[in-house]
């Protein structure tokens, strides 16, 4: 199960109400989640190293809350502020909106047929006019790293992009190349390497050295570019320094590269649904186009909203609890999936939002 860090004065600021410890494990419970610990950096750094070992460690109280893995939309502070005001019924969920470019100048990235020999596909979509502040901007870098080691399995089924719209230019292209064709200055450093020169660079660098074998014996290695050949990523392993998001990053384009499209559509729709509450226009998100090798023109982020009818009796009798059909539709509300009582007496149409890629049929709902 994936642990997430939340500092708890913030939670609670956007939760609009504080908790003692034990009312809050008490309300994760309830959600269906455990909190893990209560502790701060300070405190972990001394039981790692020693009291006295950790001076200047912050000693702000964070929380440690286990998600359950298929949760997705809860794998940072934002979706899980939301996903609990939804459950306390302090608001109802969000309606997630594809738009047109604010400009009428669509984002478009063109894959070219090599990429089909390391990692063929590729999704995009732009978050317009984001405020980004320090806690922020750690929530959005947090909730890709644990998106890159739940769903995208290690980077091995998607890896994620995220670049300074206004530091590049598109149309992009997302090409793959011969190693030692590819040159550009990676996140973090200075000067500019070959792809070869990088792969033996974080050889020996613990947090990337896990990605390399994805496609170090490859004979092409995938590489985004923009319109004026401006490297956005060698993925999976590194975004190119040039476009590295900062606090001051105002519009971003999202990129995800992947082996599996239907992970890299979800994976996508959760990073644009989690931020877009920060942008201009909140929970909108600017549509990019994905032109396929063959020609055909794709339209991204999904954001796919679906209806389902379910019966409330049969639920019951799965689940082992008798629950009246109109109180079983405000449960599933609280759990994020707007629904209503049909005039039936038993049927209950449902509605799972693009954050619930977890909820498959009916019989996903029974045990929630």
């Amino acid at each position: 199960m994936p642990i997430v860090s939340v500092r708890r004065d913030e939670l609670f600021q956007a939760l609009g109400q504080t908790y003692t410890d034990d009312e809050f494990d008490e309300l994760c419970f309830q959600y269906g989640l455990e909190l893990d610990e209560v502790t701060s950096e300070k405190e972990q750094m001394e039981r790692e190293k020693g009291v006295g070992k950790a001076e200047g460690a912050s000693e702000i109280v964070e929380y440690k809350v286990e998600i359950p893995a298929n949760r997705y939309d809860l794998l940072c502070m934002e979706g899980l502020a939301r996903g609990l005001k939804i459950f306390l019924e302090k608001e109802k969920a969000p309606r997630y909106k594809p738009v047109p470019a604010v400009s009428g100048q669509t984002q478009r990235l063109v894959i070219d047929s090599s990429t089909a020999q390391v990692r063929p596909h590729c999704v995009a979509a732009v978050l317009r006019g984001v405020t980004l502040d320090e806690s922020r901007y750690k929530n959005f870098i947090d909730l890709q790293d644990k998106l890159h080691e739940n769903l995208c399995r290690r980077r091995t089924l998607v890896a994620i992009g995220t670049h300074d719209l206004d530091t590049i230019e598109g149309p992009f292209s997302y090409e793959a190349l011969p190693p030692q064709e590819i040159k550009f200055t990676p996140l973090g450093q200075t000067k500019e390497f070959t792809a070869p020169e990088l792969m033996e660079m974080y050889s020996v660098e613990s947090h990337l050295k896990p990605y390399l074998h994805i496609i170090r014996d490859k004979p092409v290695y995938p590489v985004i570019y923009d319109k004026n050949r401006v490297v956005l990523s060698m993925p999976p392993i590194i975004n190119g320094e040039h476009s590295k998001i900062t606090l001051a990053t105002r519009n971003i384009f999202i990129e995800s590269t992947a082996t599996d499209l239907t992970k890299a559509r979800i994976v996508l729709d959760m990073m644009v649904s989690m931020f877009s509450e920060y942008c201009t226009q909140p929970f909108t998100v600017e549509m990019a186009e994905v032109v396929q090798p063959d020609g055909t023109v794709l339209t991204y982020p999904d954001l796919p909203y679906r209806k389902e009818v379910v019966s409330a009796s049969q639920i019951s009798k799965q689940i082992g609890a008798s629950i009246p059909t109109k109180e079983m539709a405000r449960l599933l509300t609280k759990m994020c999936l707007e629904s209503e009582a049909l005039p039936d007496g038993d049927s209950i149409e449902v509605e799972v939002p693009p954050t619930r890629a977890d909820i498959l049929s009916q019989i996903e709902k029974s045990y929630l």
